[in-house]
């Protein structure tokens, strides 16, 4: 927690893989959790590609390479939304997905042959296992970790409660 202009601000981390279905499904609550919050909450997408999705390393790195261009939470947004696709096709998905967001989708394919993110994936990645992040999404809030892959059911009202308490302070 730290202060900003307008006061306190609460960290939410959000594990995710980028080619997970309960990823998408809880795209909603971090909606409605930026919606109530605004910017005393600050919610940090963390990337902790699964092995057994085999184009979530691709998609983590290609967000890298989003954000890098500028429009980092619409091309996650994005590509959440296409979880299907994405499993099914791969990259032509995270290219597709970068032209139609105007960026530069030379550059990605460019980014995902050079591998200039992956060491910042393989960080978000290590650290979410050395807090015993171990599916997604899972979301760290006062350093409190919620397992959002077993169950979104209430999860948005536990994170409101431990933000509450933490803005109050």
């Amino acid at each position: 927690m730290s202060d900003s202009p307008t006061g306190r601000t609460v960290v939410l981390d959000v594990w995710c893989d980028l080619s997970c279905p309960d990823c998408r499904t809880s795209l909603d609550d971090v909606r409605a959790l930026r919606e109530r919050y605004g910017d005393r909450l600050d919610v940090r997408l963390r990337h902790f590609p699964l092995e057994k999705n085999k184009h979530s390393f691709a998609a983590a790195q290609a967000a890298e390479e989003a954000a890098d261009q500028g429009s980092g939470e619409e091309f996650t947004e994005r590509l959440l939304d296409r979880v299907e696709e994405l499993r099914e096709r791969g990259e032509p998905v995270l290219l597709a997905t970068a032209r139609e967001l105007g960026l530069d989708a030379e550059e990605f394919d460019t980014a995902l042959i050079d591998g200039r993110h992956i060491l910042m994936v393989d960080a978000d990645q290590a650290e979410g296992k050395a807090i015993g992040v171990t599916g997604t999404p899972t979301y760290v809030i006062g350093g409190e970790r919620l397992d959002g892959g077993v169950s979104q059911e209430g999860l948005r009202a536990r994170i409101e409660e431990i933000a509450d308490r933490l803005l109050a302070g």
